[in-house]
């Protein structure tokens, strides 16, 4: 395989798509040479069939806000690879969402999905539709209207969506409701659903819980935990607020949170009513965490700053995709960082990871670390099948040992002769042997 003749052929074929492109070339130069090493791959062309989705479906949202005007949109949903389940991943509703990314977190998908060693392939879909500011009537029209054209691609067999960035309980009901009557069906074709009618319990924090159990993981090789450690978090929405709830429980202490306005430093620590307000943020659909040092005395707020630059012992980036880049990723060295776990996908760019693994840090991708939300949503669909229920504890359970699982297989095949563990190579060359080798079992097609 030659990485940079495929980047070269992919670049032509899709320019601009900076996110997809960075997201194929990080997972290739990972599996390299794993893949020269099984002929195999190269004979079925492994590489240039996985690297592009299986299907692209686009079209038009037309909508009636609350002034009576017709309001457009673009929706997608970009189905990548069904090799070893149905098709699953979140909807995104947010004005950045283009092709590119959604191609970006289609493809990650897959191989975070196959980590979790559940029967799901990979997928994302979304829209450039901005809940921020909307009623609910409005969003209940768009999220009808949307589903009006995305009903004819998903089944529960088929393509499970689930929610993501602008996608919470709400958008997941609305979609549900129209799908269910368009269909007939009671199924579960959608994850995040609310916990009376099909939803598992714990799903919401389910992502920010699974980062911190893989970092606990992490941590434990060198015999580190969480008691007594400062920790910083990016974001305030469900990602970030469950992370905050089980670092806290662990014995951390969570000294930020972060949104586009800049970042909440608190040096007392958010636990308790301070993680509850991150949902009256959320809630308030205005994105912004300045309101929280108006709430709480000693919090101090730093306007567009990242907060990266504070003193921590372990960062969990848990906002969006490339938030911390090379210069955040030294600050964090130098301040005598030792964990970075990433819960947003992809959070860290290329020169981020690259000074994270000269300096020994454990790092971990998204793909590995913030497997928990699509574990829980697979979850989901089990007790959606089996039509029952299971509780917190019972939940919680299984997203630890599906957390403990994730990382031994990372260990496994990104443990070096020193003994430094690369968690990207190693998550990349575990979750892509689990799907090139189903697509091999099942011949061209």
């Amino acid at each position: 395989m030659n990485v940079d003749k495929i980047m070269n052929n992919l670049e032509k074929k899709h320019p601009g798509e900076v996110e997809y492109l960075q997201a194929v070339r990080e997972v290739l130069e990972s599996i390299e040479e794993v893949y020269n090493e099984n002929p195999q791959f190269e004979s079925a062309n492994i590489i240039e069939r996985i690297v592009e989705p299986d299907r692209v479906v686009m079209f038009k949202v037309p909508w009636i806000d609350d002034e009576g005007n017709v309001r457009v949109n673009l929706g997608y949903r970009i189905q990548f690879n069904n090799a070893i389940g149905p098709y699953k991943g979140g909807l995104r509703f947010h004005p950045s969402v283009n092709l590119s990314i959604l191609k970006f977190l289609g493809f990650e998908q897959i191989f975070k999905n196959a980590l979790t060693t559940l029967p799901m392939g990979g997928a994302k879909g979304g829209s450039d539709f901005d809940p921020k500011g909307k009623s609910n009537n409005e969003v209940m029209h768009f999220c009808q209207s949307f589903m009006m054209e995305l009903w004819k691609y998903i089944g529960p067999e088929t393509d499970v969506p689930a929610g993501d960035i602008g996608v919470g309980g709400r958008e997941i009901g609305f979609l549900y409701g129209m799908y269910k009557r368009l269909k007939g069906d009671h199924t579960g074709v959608l994850t995040g659903k609310g916990s009376n009618w099909g939803g598992s319990l714990i799903r919401p924090e389910a992502t920010g819980y699974g980062c911190v159990y893989f970092a606990k993981e992490m941590l434990a090789t060198r015999g580190e935990s969480f008691e007594g450690k400062k920790v910083a978090v990016s974001g305030f929405g469900n990602v970030a607020w469950g992370a905050a709830l089980k670092a806290t429980e662990l014995g951390g202490k969570v000294v930020t949170i972060s949104g586009p306005d800049g970042y909440i430093y608190d040096p007392q620590g958010i636990s308790g009513k301070k993680i509850d307000y991150m949902l009256e943020l959320r809630a308030s659909n205005q994105d912004i965490v300045k309101p929280y040092s108006f709430v709480f005395e000693g919090a101090e707020f730093h306007e567009g700053k990242r907060p990266w630059e504070v003193k921590v012992d372990i960062a969990l980036p848990c906002a969006t995709q490339n938030e911390l880049n090379g210069d955040d990723a030294q600050h964090l060295v130098d301040n005598g960082c030792i964990c970075v776990c990433e819960g947003a996908n992809m959070p860290s760019t290329p020169e981020a990871i690259e000074i994270f693994h000269k300096n020994g840090l454990l790092f971990s991708p998204g793909k590995a670390s913030n497997a928990g939300g699509v574990a829980t949503s697979g979850l989901e669909m089990s007790q959606n099948s089996m039509k029952m229920r299971w509780n917190s504890p019972e939940v919680d359970s299984r997203l630890h040992e599906i957390m403990r699982n994730i990382h031994e297989q990372c260990v496994k095949y990104g443990k070096r002769p020193d003994g430094y563990v690369d968690y990207v190579k190693g998550a990349n060359i575990a979750g892509f042997l689990k799907v090139a080798n189903s697509m091999l079992d099942m011949g061209v097609i």
